[in-house]
């Protein structure tokens, strides 16, 4: 498939990701269970998996979202940049961050800070994707969908340049 002038090739299907989604949101129920949570999720890629995922959950949940942008292109431009902001109360709360994919973990470690500085109860990072080879932050990831190689993905809300996000199933960039 192309995309752009750049060709991918099919990656997980969705039916994997259904299995997978339903056994986090099975971990998260239990994790949460007697509690209410604030879903965090991260904007634009992350939509879809947290629509997909809060269906799923059986424990109370709240959605509030956030904006932030580090790439440009196929390339991490280095820096992190806050779109949209933080719009709810998390003094007290327990927030679950939901994000699609975490690469070198930079843009997590910026919504992590945000986060924090408004003394929440607890915070829990959930991402669909992870790639283990380049993340270097030190922070704990405690639920992930899929660990993958450090190759460039489109497909269930990922991106690239803007396109590739309705796609069902993950597709990442041909060798």
């Amino acid at each position: 498939m192309m995309i752009n002038n750049k060709e991918f090739e099919h990656y997980i299907d969705r039916s994997q990701i259904s299995n997978r989604l339903n056994e986090l949101a099975e971990q998260i129920d239990t994790d949460y269970t007697g509690k209410s949570v604030v879903m965090l999720a991260v904007l634009n890629g992350a939509f879809i998996f947290a629509g997909d995922l809060i269906r799923l959950l059986k424990v109370d949940a709240e959605v509030s979202f956030v904006k932030l942008k580090s790439y440009r292109g196929l390339a991490s431009s280095g820096e992190v940049q806050t779109l949209i902001g933080l719009m709810h109360e998390l003094k007290d709360r327990e927030v679950l961050i939901v994000e699609d994919i975490i690469d070198t973990g930079r843009t997590m470690s910026k919504l992590l800070e945000m986060v924090w500085e408004q003394s929440p109860a607890s915070v829990k990072v959930c991402t669909l994707l992870v790639k283990p080879d380049v993340f270097k932050s030190k922070y704990p990831l405690d639920y992930v969908g899929f660990s993958i190689p450090d190759k460039f993905v489109v497909g269930y809300g990922l991106d690239y340049d803007e396109l590739g996000r309705q796609l069902p199933d993950i597709y990442k960039i041909k060798d």
